[in-house]
This record gives C-alpha cells, sequence and structure tokens, in this order.
C-alpha cells in the first residue's frame, strides 16, 4: 500500500459489506442491493453532496455484478472521449457476454448538451450502463432525455455515527495510522470541519495523525482547530504600507470623516494604487457598514465601481472622491454584516441542516414526487401579502439573525417585522 496515498484512497471499500452509509440504498433492502443481487443494474444517476461515496458506489456496483468499468470526468473529457469509451465497451461487451460494461462518468452536470447527447444511443441501444455522480439537481443539469433514462438516486451526507465509524475504522486498519496508539476524545470539531463529506473527513484526521511526532496522539477539538489553523497558507503581508492605507482609508468613511477619506484616498492615488481595487473595497464597505441605513450607499458604490472601470486614472480620481465623501456621510449600520456574521457561524455549529419540503421548489415531475413544495403557503394570496409560515429548519426555528441598526430606515425595517412576526423574534 503507497504511503503518499491519501487516506480517504486507502480505505475506499471494496464491497457493499464495508460499505458505510446510504442502508436506503445498500442497507439489506436497500434497491440498489436487489439490482446487484438480481444482476439486473439499470442506467442511474447518483444526487448527493461531495465526499457521500458515489464514485465508492460505482465501482462496487460494477464489481459485485461482474461487469467491465469504465470511467471518465467530466472536467477534462470531451465528446471524443466519450465516443473512445463506448466503442471500447461495445467490444468487451455485445456478443461476448449479457453483462454490458458500466461507463462511470463523475460530475456529470459538468457535460455540456452535446456532450450528454453523445450518451443517448448507447444508453438506449443497452452498449453500456450509464451511472453519472452529480452533486447538483438532475432535474436542472441533466438534458431531459438523458434524464428519462436514468434513474436517479439520493445519496445523504453522512452522519455522525458515519463519520466517526469511518475514523474508527481508519484507526484499527489502515495499515499506516494503525501503527501509532490513537484515542478519539472529541470528534466535533472534526466532523463539523468535515461538513459531512467523508472523504474530507479522513484527509484532516491523516493530517493531524501526521502532523504529530509521537506515536501516542489523543484527538480533542483544540488540537484538530489548533493543526488545521496552522497548516492554513498565510496572506502575504509584503505589501504593509499598501494594507496600512486602504485599512486608514475604510476606518475613516466607516467614523464618518469625509476630510480624511479623501486624504488617504490621495495618498493611494499618488502611489498609483489599482483603482479598481479601492473601488471594490468602496463598493464591500456600502453593505458592511451602511448597509440599509442608506440602501443608495451601495447603488452608488456600484456605479462608481463600473464608471471607474471604463475610465481609469486620472479622471477616476473624481469619481472615487465622490463615493468615498458621499459613504463617508451617510448614515451608518452593520446590521447586515452581523447578521450574515451570525447565520455562518450558525452554519457552522448547526452543519448542513435540511431545507423544510414545503419551501423547496419543485419544477420537475422527480421533485414533486419526493414532496418538494407541499403545503406550502403563497404569500400573495393572504392579508397583507403574509402568510405566517417557518422557513428556518426545525432545529434552529425562530433563531432571530437580523436586529436592525438604530437609524430611521431600520426603525421602519424594525416596525415592519414587529407588525408581521408580532413576538416570534423579539423585535
Amino acid at each position: 500500500m503507497n504511503a503518499n496515498e491519501p487516506l480517504a484512497e486507502r480505505l475506499r471499500p471494496k464491497t457493499l459489506e464495508d460499505y458505510v452509509s446510504q442502508t436506503h440504498l445498500v442497507g439489506k433492502d436497500g434497491v440498489l442491493t436487489r439490482h446487484i443481487k438480481q444482476g439486473l443494474i439499470p442506467s442511474m444517476l447518483f444526487w448527493g453532496p461531495p465526499g457521500t461515496g458515489k464514485t465508492t458506489l460505482a465501482n462496487i456496483i460494477a464489481t459485485e455484478s461482474g461487469r467491465p468499468f469504465y470511467t471518465l470526468s467530466a472536467i477534462n473529457s470531451g465528446v471524443k472521449d466519450i465516443r473512445d469509451v463506448i466503442n471500447k465497451a461495445k467490444q468487451s461487451g455485445g456478443l461476448f457476454t449479457t453483462k454490458n460494461p458500466i461507463l462511470f462518468i463523475d460530475e456529470i452536470h459538468r457535460f455540456s448538451k452535446s456532450q450528454q447527447d453523445s450518451l443517448l444511443q448507447a444508453v438506449e441501444k443497452g452498449w453500456i450502463t450509464l451511472i453519472g455522480a452529480t452533486t447538483e439537481n438532475p432535474s436542472f443539469e441533466v438534458i431531459p432525455a438523458l434524464l428519462s433514462r436514468c434513474q436517479v438516486y439520493i445519496l445523504n451526507a453522512f452522519d455522525k455515527t458515519d463519520l466517526e465509524t469511518l475514523l474508527k475504522r481508519a484507526i484499527k486498519n489502515d495499515e499506516h495510522i494503525s501503527k501509532k496508539k490513537i484515542e478519539l476524545k472529541e470528534t466535533t470539531a472534526l466532523l463539523r470541519l468535515s461538513g459531512g463529506d467523508a472523504r474530507k473527513l479522513l484527509n484532516i484526521f491523516e493530517l493531524i495523525v501526521n502532523a504529530e511526532d509521537f506515536d501516542n496522539i489523543i484527538i480533542t477539538d483544540e488540537l484538530v482547530l489548533q493543526k488545521i489553523q496552522n497548516n492554513t497558507v498565510r496572506y502575504d503581508k509584503t505589501g504593509e504600507q499598501h494594507y496600512d492605507i486602504i485599512s486608514a482609508f475604510i476606518k475613516s468613511i466607516r467614523g464618518s470623516d469625509p476630510n480624511a477619506a479623501v486624504y488617504w484616498l490621495a495618498r493611494m492615488v499618488e502611489g498609483g494604487e489599482d483603482v479598481k481595487f479601492i473601488a471594490r473595497r468602496l463598493l464591500i464597505l456600502a453593505s458592511e457598514d451602511i448597509g440599509n441605513a442608506n440602501p443608495t450607499a451601495l447603488v452608488i458604490a456600484n456605479n462608481a465601481f463600473q464608471a471607474v472601470s471604463t475610465i481609469g486614472f486620472p479622471e477616476s480620481r473624481i469619481i472615487l472622491s465622490q463615493c468615498a465623501t458621499y459613504l463617508a456621510c451617510s448614515p451608518k449600520s452593520n446590521a447586515a454584516y452581523m447578521a450574515i456574521g451570525k447565520a455562518q457561524q450558525l452554519v457552522k455549529e448547526t452543519g448542513d441542516l435540511s431545507v423544510p419540503l414545503e419551501i423547496r421548489n419543485a419544477p420537475t415531475k422527480l421533485m414533486k414526487e419526493l414532496g418538494y413544495g407541499d403545503n406550502y403557503k403563497y404569500a400573495h394570496n393572504y392579508d397583507l401579502n403574509f402568510a405566517n409560515q417557518e422557513f428556518l429548519p426545525d432545529d434552529i426555528k425562530n433563531t432571530k439573525l437580523y436586529d436592525p441598526g438604530n437609524n430611521s430606515r431600520e426603525n421602519a425595517h424594525r416596525e415592519f417585522l414587529k407588525q408581521r412576526w408580532k413576538d416570534k423574534y423579539g423585535y
């Protein structure tokens, strides 16, 4: 076994018995388990997040059904590559065996319409059994003609039990990891960083284990976060004055001082700073530090960015000065900025919570059959164009993330929210 091969690859399951998770597909009574036992493998699409075992499952199906296996990646394959593989598949199947070969295409959603069209005849004639893997909704990313010829199977993100099973398997079974004495004292940080992606989990785990110089290792959340941070590439600080001056510029505008703002702007103009760099920072500031206290600020900043991108120096200095002084004189609010910060932290703490079925979009037959959009209340059918409905996942319902600032516009927002949601969010 190659020690340079990533842990996730070294632990890749070879049989259904070794496969972790997706019991609805490959458990004792799973639909794919039945297909394999019967020897009847339909063309299919695996739809699920990264690291949920789509490639592994395709390999296992080919092995356990005794079929030739060909693989392409949509990232670097074209129509010629598809045709070459189909010709090989036809030669390995057809008259010589009753089991047609499997063609596995990773990230099939990246294929263009013409590339997907090139698969149709081979699937229709039974020259190949197609297994496509996608992280995107196949209803949108796969052409209808190909979608109608394939069964769609959904793979779920690994849950806590699945991920911990993989970690324990690595400690026990991997030729290199098993040489060390490892105690899984805490797994919260590992699981959170993995985001339900088994491959990412194992690769992070291997990085942490390899970073320790001794053989007795106790895995804690603190150790995991420390090692991951230490192995993050640091930002290049070689242009120190460049960052000091842009910092002074932004802080002057945030502090409502147009005089200091235009001074630091002049420093950058005289220093030959990239005009788009300055305009981009103003665009960010318009939302981060002004936001809904004056929504026009974002419009002004965006127009300034477009204008200086067209004009360039020296005339752009006038446009930048107008924008900077306008933003400096605007009322300030970081409520929108704080809201997304709180929301991101909540996502990190709670993981990938499922979207409630009633507010999922259901433009296709497949999605309607899965219950998408059931019991959705269309707001415009109700008084004041408002229906009291929960839009957050059940685990975090009633969580307030946006707290309007204390200014005339956002006080109006607060009153609006108070009337609609009453005591739900505490406005």
